[in-house]
């Protein structure tokens, strides 16, 4: 694994869990009435945390892409998934909590995890796309469960709707960052002529504005210990799916390598979990419910 790859995907996965703690401190606050809509952005882009998260973010998707041009989607992600040690340590820093054994916990079934999938599966690059039909049938696939789950989460806002939402927006990212890696090579390949004139680019401008409403509609609506685990880990799974399926990476298959892969991932999704549900997350309720308050109550002495 090269050095680059290890600095610009971590640098990325820094950038990104700074600006989801802040961009979830200043969404808690938007009016309910924002929910699922464009309105959302709109009312937020007047809000400087949110701002200064969405900064953050920009920096950490350069990064990425950075990351992706050098390596292989299947090595990047789980990097990439990272980001909830940085933003349990911004979170750490606003609320003072020790990492306590449920903190050392999801660290290290995080950061073990990460390691034994890469160590073992080895990922590398093979051809550069697969036939156009198993392309469509992946992106297909995974944009109807985002679909679905948006659909399943609209009707539950207020209860299992936001880790839905989240989870569809990491399924959308994790193609989006296929695409991105896509478009990077069609840059290499011919310039920004040709990058401009196939649809990948704007395929990626539309899911990652898509995936941005569904993620800040996530964040409106619960805190990040019930959004952002669900986020960081479908953005990874959905990434090496799409590696594996029509990027050309490969990874080892014999039964040894197969487990431990499978080992590692679980592993990742467990520490997620655990460092998700971490106290040191902002839960977010007293906020709304003193957003929320003045409207069922306005009158005032």
């Amino acid at each position: 694994m090269s050095v680059l790859v290890l600095a610009l995907a971590l640098g990325a996965a820094c950038c990104l869990g700074f600006g989801f703690v802040l961009q979830q401190n200043a969404a808690q606050r938007a009016p309910l009435s924002d929910f699922l809509s464009f309105r959302l952005l709109i009312d937020l882009v007047k809000v400087p945390r949110w701002l200064g998260g969405i900064a953050l973010m920009v920096v950490g998707m350069g990064l990425g892409a950075a990351a992706l041009g050098q390596g292989e989607l299947s090595l990047v992600e789980p990097l990439l998934a990272t980001n909830l040690l940085f933003a349990l340590a911004l979170s750490r820093r606003q609320s003072r909590q020790p990492l306590g054994r449920q903190g050392w916990a999801g660290l290290v079934l995080l950061a073990g995890g990460v390691t034994a999938f890469i160590v073992a599966g080895r990922p590398e690059g093979g051809a550069a796309t697969a036939e156009p039909a198993r392309q469509w049938v992946i992106i297909g696939v995974m944009i109807g469960l985002a679909l679905l789950l948006t659909t399943r989460g609209k009707r539950s806002r207020l209860s299992s709707g936001p880790v839905l939402l989240a989870l569809a927006a990491g399924l959308l990212y994790g193609v989006q960052d296929a695409l991105t890696r896509v478009s990077g090579q069609k840059v290499s390949d011919g310039g920004f002529a040709e990058l401009l004139t196939g649809w990948e680019p704007y395929a990626v401008l539309a899911l990652g504005v898509t995936g941005l409403v569904l993620v800040q509609s996530a964040f409106e609506t619960a805190s990040l210990r019930k959004s952002l685990p669900a986020l960081t880990a479908a953005q990874p799974l959905a990434g090496i799916v799409c590696g594996v399926g029509f990027l050309g990476d490969r990874l080892r298959t014999d039964a040894v390598a197969l487990s431990w892969e499978a080992g590692g991932l679980l592993a990742v999704v467990a520490g997620i979990v655990l460092l998700g549900m971490h106290p040191a997350m902002p839960c977010g309720a007293p906020e709304r419910a003193r957003v929320t308050a003045p409207a069922v109550s306005p009158a005032s002495p």
